[in-house]
């Protein structure tokens, strides 16, 4: 089973809605729309999602810890490979709140299970790349390009993704005047979670985000990707240059 991550989705819209009142200091205006998110979701995908968020904002930790198992038994019981991304953060959440009421056996069992999930991504693709340069099959894209969101800053890694919509959008975003282009790429070295987005804003790396510090070979171009409204464009640069976060390099 492959889940594929939708930003249009219901449930995921209503979570980054309360991401946004949670940012702006409106918490309380962040768990009513968190648990709208739970009392719409229709699936295990988004229950688990929505249980996430609940989950953070609970004020009691036998609450919180609750929230945390109820995300961790709808991701449990999803057959995917990318949901389990998410099972080491899940665990060590839980073994923090066992912690914290003093329930030592059970925070060292969450504990060792979330160790447990700490793996390499198996993700085997088909992987792409989004970009404005004009490139061609064979070619290699490599780290040490200038960020796409903090300037002058030169990047250690080269950044791919598993979700086409994703490069696309990395391609809409990216500096330059020319056609926008996502590439399908081929890692040559370890593969990693990329940082910036794995249990971030949502549990796991749901978005199929990566970056290797060795080169991805090009071995094609994909053209059917859904694309960038003109509103939707001018949000994302908007958002971009509100954006004030730490890029992990």
């Amino acid at each position: 089973m492959s889940i594929k991550f939708d930003p249009n989705n219901v449930i995921i819209k209503l979570c980054m809605s309360g991401m946004q009142l949670e940012e702006s200091g409106n918490s309380e205006g962040a768990i009513t729309m968190f648990n709208k998110a739970w009392h719409e979701a229709t699936d295990e995908y988004e229950r688990f999602i929505a249980a996430y968020h609940v989950a953070r904002l609970q004020k009691s930790m036998a609450d919180k810890l609750k929230w945390m198992e109820t995300s961790l038994k709808c991701a449990l019981k999803i057959n995917d490979d990318n949901v389990k991304s998410a099972y080491s953060i899940l665990y060590l959440n839980i073994a923090k709140c066992y912690e914290e009421l003093g329930e030592s056996d059970n925070a060292k069992r969450n504990y060792e299970l979330s160790n447990l999930y700490k793996v390499a991504p198996s993700d085997e693709g088909p992987f792409y790349h989004g970009t404005k340069a004009d490139l061609q099959v064979g070619d290699f894209l490599t780290a040490g390009g200038n960020s796409n969101y903090k300037l002058g800053l030169k990047m250690n890694h080269i950044y791919f993704t598993a979700n086409v919509n994703g490069a696309g959008l990395a391609a809409a975003l990216a500096k330059g005047e020319g056609s926008e282009h996502v590439y399908i790429v081929e890692p040559t070295g370890e593969i990693e979670n990329d940082p910036n987005v794995t249990d971030k804003k949502f549990p796991g790396n749901l978005t199929r985000s990566y970056r290797s510090q060795e080169p991805l070979r090009i071995i094609g171009e994909e053209i059917e990707r859904t694309k960038l409204t003109t509103t939707k464009r001018r949000e994302w640069h908007e958002n971009l240059a509100k954006n004030k976060g730490e890029i992990i390099n």
